[in-house]
């Protein structure tokens, strides 16, 4: 107020010096003397005779004159509604800050974020925006550091050519201020422009800001950054991502659930098995009573499923919570959650039994896709809800007219998780034993497709060995021959000292390592006379073997053992039960006339010496004799 009174009263002093000769002729000499002088200090520098508190009001004042017409026409560019507006105030002659060229560039490239490409086309054949790519370009140097990393970020949306000099420009700018913009910019750059960046190839400017934001590092101070880091640009660089992950093991206690949810999604999309990381989130999901929702409730399932991080106590936490959410669930999350916990070989009973009651009131809503899940994830946890018979029936009444209708790889999935759950019927059987469908998969090389075809192997025995009254179709015998993958696996410890044993045990009077027709490898196998002597199996017939071989039928009374040994992976989480696959493996060589041996991995840990691995095999086998005696 002070500094606008004291430019009133200049003006006024001033007005007085032009007027005062007319007005009093009679004062003229001595006004003459002063008016020039006045009036010259006035021209050239008006607060020039004032003592130096006044001069510094009026050069306020200039400033504030200044900022104000500065923040008139931020308020100009912001309020545009339509692009007309915008390249308007930059034909109006307005007097423009370096800054405001290109503030009206970024509201600009915010208006036509969702206009169509042709008018994004259009816009850049005007000639007054290629002069306002001009003069952004010549005042490029004066540019704020927070506009000019959100100009640059305009630009690639407006799609301009790689080879436009503007953009060149604003991108060389932007490497040489690298080093002086704040670790803030440096990450919005990043988030936002490096799609465009990879897609525009301007690799190098995307490299060199992966090299600064992972040497500042240090620089991250809150959870939200570190977060949003992690999700957006952490898979471009290792490095950075190593970092990342240390900072958000420094700052975990501070994460809310949202963030820890975030956190968790990340590693699973990116399939980063962080296991101190997966630690410290499971420790403060436990121990602090966050409230979370049904959202983050799915997504914490499904991270720890994808990764494969057992937490027993966060798994009785989701599950608990999950319970009471059950009837507001929908179909597609129930699928989705079944499906992780399927993953994480972790079995909750209430929850399942709860799951399938919502699908059974739901039977006349629930897609077949889904319920190909559910179906999916029961047989690999051998899971038998205890409203089995009509479950079943649901599975039956709404696949049973899609199953062809299903994908090739898919059908057999289904049929699959029918034989392991021994629900399987003649007709589904048929439906994919048939030579239209199985020939797919017969000469796949793929992962996928070898595994489609183990499937097929283990269904074909399923339809041979329990269902007697099946009239085919059935694989083609050259298809049973097991492949040479069959045995072409890393060996387990379990697995080099249970053969080792045996070995030592049965000496030539055993088969080891044994590849069955069914698509199972039998560790051991072995006949026994009627007086338990061994024999050795290979001159007997063998019509597991694919070809079968042998001449001599088995004596009267001998019986044929085979040695199958349960790794930990084998088993259901934190429990003695085995998963479906090898739940159907066991009953198969059971129907294929043998007496089964199990070598559990937990029984046979607690055995120290030679002696105590021998004598418990032989233990074993005198239980397997006994026990299909007392039958």
């Amino acid at each position: 107020m002070a500094a606008r009174l004291v430019k009133r009263c200049t003006c006024l002093l001033r007005g007085a010096m032009l007027e005062a000769p007319a007005l009093a002729p009679g004062c003229g000499l001595r006004l003459s003397r002063v008016a020039p002088r006045v009036l010259t200090s006035s021209a050239t520098s008006p607060s020039s005779h004032f003592p130096g508190p006044l001069s510094g009001l009026v050069e306020k004042e200039r400033a504030f004159a200044a900022n104000s017409e500065h923040q008139d026409m931020d308020q100009l560019i912001e309020k545009a509604t339509r692009p007309e507006e915008l390249l308007e105030l930059f034909r109006g002659g307005h007097c423009l800050h370096e800054n405001h060229a290109a503030l009206i560039l970024i509201h600009l490239s915010r208006l036509l974020a969702n206009e169509p490409e042709e008018k994004k086309a259009l816009l850049l054949q005007d000639a007054h925006f290629q002069q306002l790519l001009q003069l952004v370009n010549s005042q490029i140097t004066s540019v704020w550091h927070g506009i000019l990393v959100r100009l640059l970020r305009s630009l690639y949306a407006l799609a301009l050519p790689g080879a436009c000099k503007e953009l060149q420009s604003v991108e060389q700018e932007v490497r040489w201020r690298l080093r002086r913009l704040k670790y803030r910019h440096l990450v919005f750059l990043a988030e936002s422009s490096a799609t465009y960046m990879q897609e525009r190839y301007s690799q190098e400017l995307l490299a060199e800001l992966l090299v600064h934001l992972e040497r500042r590092w240090a620089e991250i101070e809150d959870c939200r950054m570190v977060v949003s880091m992690m999700a957006k640009i952490g898979h471009l660089s290792e490095p950075l991502m190593n970092r990342l992950e240390d900072k958000c093991l420094e700052l975990v206690e501070q994460f809310g659930p949202d963030e820890l949810r975030k956190v968790l999604v990340t590693l699973a999309a990116q399939n980063r098995r962080s296991v101190p990381l997966l630690r410290a989130i499971s420790y403060h999901l436990v121990q602090k009573p966050f409230p979370l929702t049904k959202g983050i409730l799915l997504d914490l399932a499904y991270a720890y499923g994808k990764l494969g991080f057992q937490q027993t106590q966060v798994f009785q936490r989701l599950a608990s919570d999950l319970l009471p959410r059950a009837p507001s669930l929908t179909s597609s999350e129930v699928a989705r959650c079944t499906k992780s916990f399927a993953l994480l070989k972790w079995v909750n009973g209430p929850l399942f039994e709860a799951f399938v009651q919502h699908i059974l009131d739901r039977a006349q809503t629930i897609t077949g896709l889904h319920l190909c899940n559910m179906l999916l994830a029961f047989a690999h946890l051998n899971f038998h809800p205890e409203r089995e018979d009509q479950f079943f029936c649901l599975v039956r009444e709404k696949l049973g007219s899609m199953l062809s209708g299903l994908p090739p790889a898919l059908q057999v999935d289904v049929v699959w998780a029918l034989c392991v759950l021994q629900q399987v019927q003649e007709a589904e059987l048929r439906a994919v034993l048939c030579p239209e469908l199985h020939t797919q998969f017969l000469g796949g090389g793929s992962p996928k497709h070898q595994s489609t075809f183990q499937k097929l192997l283990h269904i074909n025995a399923t339809a041979q060995l329990e269902h007697p009254e099946y009239t085919g179709p059935l694989l083609p015998a050259s298809a049973v021959v097991p492949r040479l993958s069959a045995l072409d696996r890393k060996v387990t410890p379990l697995q080099k000292e249970l053969q080792d044993t045996l070995r030592g045990l049965l000496g030539s009077r055993g088969s080891f390592m044994v590849p069955t027709q069914y698509g199972w490898v039998l560790d051991a196998e072995v006949v026994l006379d009627p007086d338990s002597q061994f024999l050795p199996p290979r001159d007997f017939v063998a019509p597991h073997l694919a070809p079968p071989s042998g001449s001599q039928p088995l004596p009267p009374g001998a019986k044929r053992l085979a040695f199958l040994r349960w790794e930990f992976p084998n088993y259901s989480s934190r429990s003695r039960d085995l998963l479906g696959r090898f739940v159907l493996a066991r009953r198969h060589v059971l129907a294929a006339g043998f007496l089964v041996v199990d070598v559990p991995y937990y029984e046979w840990l607690e055995l120290k010496s030679e002696w105590q691995k021998g004598a418990y095999l032989k233990d074993k086998i005198r239980k397997a004799v006994a026990e299909e005696l007392a039958k």
